[in-house]
């Protein structure tokens, strides 16, 4: 999970809304001593009982561990989730979250910080070892992979040892008798918590977690960059509305980024700094002409567009392109500072065909143009990637947030004669299984 995703179409959904169904509670399935090989996408573990894979929560590869099976439905794999720890790694550490220990029944953990249990660095490691498995298994790329941590410059008050108090939003739901928590590890079922330690000390002192808010389908908790943090409580059915759309700035380095309150910004206090550098440091400075008709695709309120412009000069040119209206607005203006700027409120696959389908765009395309694309995180698809190579730029900056969508569009690419060319990793989610990637691709001369 990287601009403006929350919304639809965008990865992070946020928002008002039905309030999903409580899961089900499954029949308890069988007790298993697992050995743990090694790391899936997703965050859960691989282990093999008789020959069955099995998936399973809350371990490393190289433990040992007696695991309850929670979903035996299907041949080829079965789901578990570890109840005991036999043989523990030397990189297990006390749960950053109490809440969400093992030492708690499953059905008690609190979900999203399934890697809360493992040291820094193996963390890192882990994510780094799924980003290169994955790029090889599905795009046919050998790729050493180190993923880097945040820059402490970029973020302070992190703590990024422990890998906690770096969200500046966080949301809480609320259950039919009010209660107010996360959900619990892969359900919708609230749970009733005592601490927030993954999102910043103002959000986690204002959190209403011993309190109830009766009627209500979510809580929200907002840090921007300029203003304390504040509670927005949500009701079923909320669209947005005058106080849904206020608007509020994020900061990055100096330059201010006007955004929906709603809308989608980096959840990590330095994460916008990050790529900007990183989107930056990805752009060959050969290839680049700051004539061209350079895009930022999927371009949210222009925190990329402005990475670019403000690497290669206020007479770049630039197109952000962005399905949400009220994000291409607030791009319009953050990107005031750039005379060739423009902002444009359409689908990313609409507006390639179109382009394409015109005659002189036909023959000129993205000529000499580099390109930042930056997807949800199902990524850009085949129709997208086909059609942006078929119009020809010199060089496409791609920036992901899930590992098979980079994998399947990477491997798209290569089909049509296009080759990854550098690969940056960032822990932009410590304690979680997400890892945030930056890409460049370019033609093979």
């Amino acid at each position: 999970m990287a601009e403006s995703r929350r919304r639809p179409g965008r990865r992070h959904a946020r928002g008002g809304g039905r309030r999903p169904a409580p899961a089900r509670p499954a029949e308890p399935g069988p007790v298993l001593d697992l050995d743990v090989e090694r790391i899936a996408h997703g965050g859960v573990a691989v282990a093999r009982h008789e020959g069955r894979v099995v998936f399973v929560a809350d371990a490393i590869p190289g433990e040992r561990v007696r695991a309850r099976v929670t979903d035996a439905g299907r041949d080829r794999f079965w789901r578990a989730e570890t109840l005991e720890v036999l043989d523990a790694s030397p990189d297990r550490r006390p749960h950053v979250w109490p809440e969400a220990s093992v030492d708690r029944a499953p059905e008690h953990r609190a979900g999203g910080a399934e890697f809360g249990h493992v040291r820094m660095p193996r963390q890192r490691a882990l994510k780094g070892d799924v980003l290169r498995d994955t790029l090889a298994r599905m795009g046919g790329v050998e790729r050493d992979v180190v993923v880097e941590p945040v820059d402490a410059a970029l973020a302070p008050g992190v703590d990024a040892e422990a890998g906690t108090g770096w969200r500046t939003r966080v949301r809480l739901h609320v259950d039919d008798d009010g209660s107010v928590g996360p959900y619990a590890a892969r359900s919708h079922r609230v749970v009733p918590v005592r601490s927030l330690p993954l999102a910043l000390a103002e959000l986690e002192a204002i959190a209403p977690l011993a309190g109830t808010a009766v009627g209500a389908s979510a809580v929200d908790l907002v840090a921007p960059s300029d203003a304390p943090g504040e509670v927005v409580v949500r009701m079923p059915g909320d669209r947005r509305d005058d106080a849904a759309t206020r608007t509020i700035v994020e900061r990055v380095g100096e330059r201010r980024f006007t955004l929906d309150r709603d809308g989608f910004w980096q959840v990590h206090r330095g994460a916008a700094a990050t790529l900007t550098r990183a989107v930056q440091e990805a752009i060959d400075p050969a290839r680049f002409d700051p004539a061209a008709d350079n895009q930022d695709l999927y371009g949210g309120v222009g925190l990329l567009a402005a990475a670019v412009g403000d690497r290669f000069g206020a007479g770049t040119r630039i197109t952000t392109v962005e399905a949400d209206a009220r994000a291409t607005e607030h791009a319009g203006a953050n990107l005031a500072d750039w005379i060739g700027a423009r902002a444009l409120t359409d689908r990313v696959d609409r507006y390639l065909d179109r382009l394409a389908a015109e005659a002189d765009a036909a023959a000129r395309g993205f000529a000499g143009a580099t390109v930042v694309l930056d997807p949800p995180r199902s990524g850009a698809g085949r129709a997208v990637v086909e059609r942006l190579v078929a119009l020809g730029p010199a060089q496409v900056v791609y920036v992901a947030c899930d590992p098979v969508a980079l994998a399947r569009d990477v491997a798209t690419f290569r089909e049509h004669g296009w080759e990854l060319e550098s690969l940056a990793a960032f822990d932009l989610f410590p304690n979680t299984h997400h890892v945030e990637a930056v890409a460049r691709l370019a033609a093979i001369v």
